[in-house]
């Protein structure tokens, strides 16, 4: 089945960085998981209130206008039969779309439950695999994994 980006996540993509948002466009293309997109661009505003709960744990958010003018990340929705979803699997699914579009748009990437993967296009296996990979790391290391599986994130 063929998905498409709504007029709405359309415009979440503006002031995108013009690779993440390409990839963005060129995934929805790939993906056998519906998506939307509910981040872009964030203010500083936005980006305390979402530290302060707890939802990012930092204040230096790729999602804030960067030194280039745009924003290098974006926060993407899974919906299945048109409802959104949070099930953590629809994100690898998704994450593989994601790492697919990257790698025939020349984008490198991170994922938000793979952080210890500077460019998922490098990552040989799926993105299941590295959020495994991610956990086991994290766990053998004594500390809390972090997993954000809706954000994506230009790595430059």
């Amino acid at each position: 089945m063929a998905f498409r980006l709504s007029d709405r996540s359309l415009a979440k993509l503006e002031n995108v960085n013009e690779g993440m948002a390409n990839v963005v466009r060129k995934a929805i293309e790939l993906t056998k998981i519906d998506f939307g997109v509910i981040y872009g661009v964030r203010t500083l505003d936005e980006q305390k209130k979402l530290y302060d709960a707890g939802k990012s744990q930092t204040m230096n958010s790729k999602h804030l206008i960067q030194d280039d003018g745009t924003c290098h990340a974006v926060d993407l929705m899974a919906y299945v039969e048109g409802s959104a979803s949070w099930e953590l699997n629809l994100y690898d699914d998704l994450a593989d779309a994601m790492k697919w579009a990257a790698t025939e748009e020349g984008v490198p990437i991170r994922w938000g439950a793979a952080w210890h993967i500077d460019d998922i296009c490098t990552w040989d296996g799926t993105m299941e695999e590295a959020m495994m990979a991610y956990i086991d790391l994290r766990r053998s290391q004594g500390r809390r994994p972090f997993i954000d599986g809706p954000h994506f994130e230009l790595k430059v």
